[in-house]
């Protein structure tokens, strides 16, 4: 299929007291994706750097082009940026689709997800996987260190990206999120990951990310899981105030 892609691009200063940020949207074929860009400091157009894809929960859709950093934000913080420049893009999912091809079914106050019913990418996350391939195409990018993380909704487009893109990815980090099992040997052995979860999580089945790391431990991935005993589906609090997560996610390398 031909695409037909413009970007526009705008400086802006982030409100959050962070680094600066370049607002931006990805257009295809009349389907806009808005998100986010940040360059390390000092940046070096002759030089690449790594790349941080972040993926937002359901709660961040929109086209405001902001909500999408309401979780994460120590990745577009000058802190990350001096011990880790890397460039950053943050999408923000339309308010009306979802990054991951889920049935969701909610009864009472449970939750049932039903992966695996078709192979079609949502409009969405097929706009994400051109977005984050132009990147790579861009000469910006070392893409030996491309890495993806993502919570709730972001964290199920995460575990499908992996799949749709394999051999892209040198780590991830799917927070409370849920995949299609079927499709685990596509990147077990490409990409490294670490699952979180809460055990309480009323929203996304604890299990989801129990029988995640079960597989992915059996095909011989380098993977790790850490639960949150007592916590409910935010469990991306926890994650992200993991002192050990950025180190673990930049020590990877294709």
């Amino acid at each position: 299929m031909k695409r037909s892609i413009f970007i526009f691009i705008l400086f802006v200063c982030t409100v959050y007291g962070f680094a600066q940020f370049k607002n931006a949207s990805y257009m295809v074929n009349g389907y806009a994706l808005p998100y986010l860009v940040m360059y390390p400091e000092n940046y070096d157009a002759t030089k690449q750097y790594p790349l941080v894809v972040m993926l937002h929960g359901a709660g961040e859709r929109g086209d405001d082009n902001q909500k999408q950093l309401t979780h994460g934000k120590q990745f577009l913080s000058e802190h990350f940026q001096s011990a880790y420049p890397a460039i950053v893009i943050v999408p923000q999912c339309p308010a009306n689709n979802y990054w991951s091809n889920v049935a969701r079914h909610q009864i009472d106050d449970k939750m049932t997800l039903t992966f695996g019913l078709s192979d079609e990418p949502t409009q969405s996350m097929k706009t994400a996987m051109w977005l984050i391939q132009d990147w790579l195409s861009s000469g910006k990018v070392d893409v030996s260190r491309v890495y993806i993380g993502g919570l709730s909704m972001g964290g199920m487009g995460t575990l499908e990206m992996l799949w749709r893109m394999p051999g892209t990815f040198a780590a991830a980090f799917p927070i409370c999120g849920g995949t299609d099992l079927s499709k685990l040997p596509l990147y077990a052995r490409h990409t490294a990951v670490w699952l979180f979860h809460g055990d309480d999580d009323s929203v996304v089945p604890v299990d989801n990310s129990r029988n995640i790391y079960a597989r992915l431990k059996a095909l011989g991935c380098d993977v790790e899981y850490t639960e949150y005993k007592g916590v409910n589906h935010g469990s991306w609090v926890n994650a992200f105030a993991e002192e050990g997560l950025v180190p673990w996610l930049f020590k990877h390398k294709k």
